[in-house]
């Protein structure tokens, strides 16, 4: 790699639909860098169990993850770990700007740099970030072994966590903002089965409560129907509450909804030519890895056409 290097394709972002790119991209004969300030496989990464990737029942989302990276770098995918500051589209060509100040410019560029798990923004959670309050229980959960915790969400991530965290904590408290889960039936099924789960619907938390040395506490919740304010002692909690699109990098113009995720085509192709975005950054009706996955191949055939049809085209 050297400064003002020209690629067919810069891929920002290596979880599954970056990976799944870089693969699909190698095997058109694209001159292709992926670029990943972080760790391998987003999400997915620090998911504990994926039962629903097909053609594999049962895996760590670690260890998924590590087997996208070794197929992709399989191809000689070049790989840059490094922070990406900000993507310029032009009219001759796309640049990327990293970190250390190297300007890199393709055809074509894939922005597939995910979400953030979203935060209840209340009291109490900044202040204990890493004294009890966690956004992945598969990360943190070992720390709370026979503890007292809490989970906040009602969709598949809270479940599975939830699940998860029955088998090594005292008890789980499962709080959801609803009368019913947005998860799927076969997990509802599990949490209703679980005697450690005891569920708390149509409350949300006020509060994070904690001790300034030891950290959490308990959690001040409210009820959605009654407004009736009580308090539980927890020593940790665990929030899945959605997660924001990463679109920092999408450039000023690229279309997105209210919400911020990038609106595309079935092409996963954004407004501007040459610039697609994939995975948990678009606009979709969920957000699966094999959903993102998906979502990198489209996007990496696609691009295909579209540099070589700007090769063709160029004078």
């Amino acid at each position: 790699m050297s400064e003002n290097e020209l690629y067919d394709v810069i891929i920002i972002g290596g979880g599954p639909a970056g990976l799944s790119a870089g693969m699909y991209a190698k095997r058109a004969a694209l001159k292709t860098v992926l670029i990943e300030r972080g760790v391998f496989g987003g999400q997915m990464a620090i998911t504990k169990e994926v039962e629903n990737y097909p053609g594999i029942p049962d895996i760590g989302g670690f260890e998924l993850s590590e087997k996208f990276l070794e197929h992709a770098k399989s191809y000689d995918l070049e790989i840059i770990e490094k922070e990406v500051v900000a993507t310029e589209p032009g009219i001759e060509y796309h640049s990327v700007r990293l970190g250390d100040g190297t300007v890199l410019q393709a055809h074509a560029i894939i922005l597939a740099a995910g979400g953030t798990a979203r935060k209840l923004d209340v009291p109490g959670e900044n202040e204990n970030f890493g004294k009890g309050v966690s956004y992945c229980a598969t990360c943190d959960g070992f720390f709370f072994r026979d503890k007292i915790v809490a989970v906040v969400g009602g969709g598949d991530t809270a479940l599975e966590d939830a699940l998860y965290l029955a088998k090594i904590t005292k008890k789980v408290y499962l709080i959801h903002r609803r009368d019913e889960f947005r998860g799927s039936r076969i997990l509802q099924q599990r949490v209703f089965a679980e005697p450690n789960i005891d569920i708390i619907f149509n409350a949300v938390v006020s509060e994070i409560n904690s001790d300034l040395l030891a950290g959490v506490n308990g959690l001040t919740l409210k009820n959605t129907q009654t407004e009736e304010i009580w308090q539980i002692e927890t020593e940790g909690v665990f929030i899945f509450v959605g997660f924001s699109p990463n679109n920092q990098l999408v450039p000023a113009g690229i279309k997105k909804n209210s919400t911020g995720y990038v609106i595309t085509d079935e092409k996963c192709e954004t407004n501007m030519p040459g610039i697609f975005a994939v995975g948990d950054l678009r606009q979709k009706y969920a957000n699966q890895i094999v959903l993102a996955a998906a979502d990198g191949c489209t996007a990496a055939l696609a691009a295909a056409i579209y540099v070589e049809t700007r090769k063709v085209t160029k004078p």
